[in-house]
């Protein structure tokens, strides 16, 4: 076991506010130590230095789950940090339980009580050990940070002048729900400078860094004592240039410094904001660069590329790069601005896929499916977001079904057996959950009396869909009882295909997958072949899940919805399979014409608006100069950015042949088009780099596909296939 469960959990004898604390311990050792290994966790978030100097470079450590069940701990090596007389201070805010839905199941514990628990271990060249731990011999002071919080941001006060520490009070609190760190650590990961100094017309001092980001910002102040200098963090301005925070609703995203005469380097520590754009009250500022922003992430590995002859969609992919950096802090939230920053499912099942090509998210998403197992319900049912703040027992399809869908979709794409087995009870847990809710027979309570359509129960339909009147509707036109059918018969397959993956038997799970579709053809699609609910959507998921053998009346359904309407009308359930289905039913000249469409509404409306990542909302920012609702108007949301996997898999054609994982065995498959001179990706695999690209020459099309070692691929181009070898292939036709 290791030393921190020896350790006490300690607090402040009386919690200061909403300050954070400072935990202290001086120690003498002996010269001197060949190996220093510090073990350490918070209820909270906490930095930490070892005679003033920092422990590690990651940030908000110890990352977001949900308390009551796992907290993650940190281990790291500071032998160099060690002198014979030391100091080890670790500062503690309240992080991501700073609301009080958060409060932990103990008397002693609220959601403003801040505790750390940490050991440090001295070991000698002849094997002589001594470990510090906390315990009642800490003491604890406040921290100059007088205010923290995850939302509303940091309050710094340099004329703050501590008391004498004052000794600890050890918490009984449980060690039981301690786990190593399982994620990837947040880090600090680029900077970026500010871009452009101007003055709103409503006299506010504002730069623009350029770029939407996830993070905070750096700069010297200094001012007169007792002056107070306050930096807000925004998206974007309004039609007139002027601040625009409405649409983060109760969130201040506010960094307030108190000053005191000299000079310091401000850089907030225990919370993060989500912005493009600072507006500066209470100093003088000369130039754009006085400022910088740094970036912050989960420390995940890029891994995929794509450029292309448009730039418009080269930027659509930046966009996407940067909705999911934005986005991926500890968990995959929403967004990262608003009082909201939750780890949606809905959101992160229909990005899993592209996110997996863009990043190496294995290490991320293998901890947050350790959430998502820690907080599956008994019945079997997924909470709508993870960690929740809520007792929310969710079961909206598409948002639950990140169950199989998120599990399935890392072992394609890394070929991890493990990941499987370790998440296939979370898998089958929520399949049997539909499976029961569909065999209940009680129509006084509105659910389904059909033992094989998951009807009935609640759901957020086609989220943020356009084909409603209202256009500030959110739950779209498409019938969420088809929704919850489709994603039923098709989290049914993935468990099926798990289950034969490793071994399990699935012969129950067969037969239901077919009933499934026996039930939604008979209840669903007409004698003429259509889907009864005619909306993209819902043609959509009949297409891509198989849920009709006869594809051409959907396909036709589908091809006259999209030519009337002259652009998409799905939300977040229909849109990242739309490209997909038009592809498949032979319309790619179409799906590139969506693609590529820069009026509102589609994916590069909010490129010509000057955005830099994604948006919630395909309206978010109106072409007649207004705002969508304030209510819920994200402009960093990664959602439809989940067309990237259409632009790696179709445009550029990298895909696995069916029945492999792990890019072992590559079908390159591009599906070119003169709209296009050319276009590349590449997705860096355990095997090696795997690229394709294709170029219009005057005499046709040059293929250039490369092949990393230990893979086989195939090209298919214009019906023909190519055996490839490893290494570079070119191919003209």
């Amino acid at each position: 076991m290791d030393r921190i469960f020896n350790a006490s959990w300690i607090k402040a004898a009386r919690q200061p506010g909403e300050a954070v604390v400072d935990f202290i311990k001086d120690f003498t050792v002996k010269p001197f130590p060949v190996k220093a290994e510090l073990q350490i966790s918070a209820l909270g978030v906490y930095s930490c230095t070892i005679n003033g100097k920092n422990v590690t470079s990651s940030v908000l450590n110890p990352g977001w789950t949900d308390y009551n069940k796992r907290i993650q701990y940190q281990t790291f090596d500071v032998t160099s940090l060690i002198g014979k007389e030391n100091t080890i201070v670790i500062g503690t805010g309240i992080g991501w339980r700073f609301h009080k839905w958060y409060d932990l199941s103990s008397k002693t514990v609220t959601h403003k009580t801040v505790a750390v628990i940490a050991s440090l271990s001295l070991t000698y060249e002849n094997g002589e050990e001594t470990v510090i731990y906390t315990d009642s011999s800490w003491l604890y002071k406040e921290n100059k940070v007088r205010y923290n919080n995850m939302y509303n941001g940091e309050t710094i006060d340099y004329t703050f002048r501590a008391k004498a520490p004052h000794p600890v009070s050890v918490l009984a609190y449980t060690k039981d729900t301690l786990i190593p760190q399982e994620g990837e650590y947040i880090t600090e990961q680029e900077i970026i400078r500010g871009k452009k100094l101007y003055t709103t017309p409503e006299g506010d001092t504002v730069i623009d860094f350029g770029q939407e980001l996830t993070g905070y910002i750096s700069f010297y102040v200094k001012g007169k004592k007792g002056d107070t200098v306050k930096i807000r963090h925004f998206e974007m301005p309004d039609k007139n240039g002027n601040v625009y925070t409405e649409n983060l609703r109760s969130a201040k995203q506010l960094l307030t410094v108190v000053c005191d005469g000299n000079s310091h380097l401000i850089k907030p520590v225990y919370t993060f904001y989500g912005f493009r754009y600072i507006a500066i009250e209470g100093m003088q500022v000369d130039s754009a660069d006085e400022f910088t922003a740094i970036v912050v992430h989960s420390d995940m590995k890029r891994t995929g590329y794509f450029r292309c002859s448009d730039e418009m969609i080269n930027q659509l992919f930046h966009n996407i790069i940067w909705g999911q950096k934005g986005n991926f802090l500890d968990v995959p939230t929403d967004c990262p601005q608003r009082d909201e920053r939750l780890g949606w499912t809905g959101d992160a099942q229909v990005f899993c896929k592209v996110a997996s090509y863009n990043f190496n998210v294995e290490k991320f998403f293998r901890k947050w499916m350790g959430d998502l197992r820690a907080m599956q319900k008994p019945s079997g049912t997924i909470p709508s977001f993870v960690p929740t703040k809520f007792d929310d027992d969710g079961g909206s399809s598409a948002w639950a079904d990140v169950a199989t869908i998120l599990p399935w979709q890392m072992y394609l794409t890394y070929g991890n057996r493990e990941l499987l087995e370790e998440n296939y009870m979370l898998m089958k847990k929520w399949v049997d959950f539909m499976r029961k809710w569909a065999l209940k027979k009680k129509p006084d309570e509105g659910i389904s009396t059909n033992p094989y359509l998951y009807e009935g129960h609640w759901h957020f339909g086609d989220w943020l869909a356009l084909d409603l009147p209202d256009k500030e509707a959110v739950e779209g036109a498409t019938e969420k009882d088809i929704i919850g059918c489709a994603f039923f018969y098709y989290s049914t397959s993935l468990l099926i295909k798990a289950s034969e993956v490793l071994g399990k038997d699935c012969k129950y799970y067969k037969n239901l997958y077919k009933n499934i579709k026996r039930a939604f053809i008979r209840k669903y699609i007409g004698d003429d072949g259509r889907i009864s609910c005619n909306t993209q959507t819902a043609c959509v998921l009949a297409l891509h899940f198989g849920l009709y053998n006869e594809k051409e009346p959907l396909a036709k359904q589908l091809t006259e919805l999209v030519n009337s309407y002259g652009h998409l009308t799905t939300g977040f359930v229909g849109t990242p399979y739309l490209l997909h289905v038009l592809s498949d039913i032979g319309e790619t000249e179409l799906a590139y014409k969506l693609l590529r469409r820069d009026e509102f509404p589609s994916w590069c409306y909010p490129i010509t608006q000057g955005a830099t990542t994604m948006w919630e909302r395909w309206n978010g920012y109106k072409p007649d100069g207004t705002f969508a609702t304030a209510d819920m108007n994200s402009f960093n949301h990664y959602a439809y950015g989940a067309v990237g996997d259409w632009i790696y898999e179709r445009m550029c054609g990298i895909r696995q042949k069916e029945g492999t994982a792990g890019f072992t065995d590559i079908v390159f498959a591009p599906e070119t088009t003169q709209q296009f001179s050319f276009a590349e990706a590449s997705i860096e695999t355990a095997n090696g780099t795997v690229s394709s690209k294709w170029e219009n020459t005057a005499s046709g099309i040059d293929f250039t596909f490369t092949v990393p070692q230990n893979t086989q691929a195939v090209a298919i181009i214009s019906g023909k296939t190519y055996k490839l070898t490893t290494g570079i292939n070119k191919i003209s036709v």
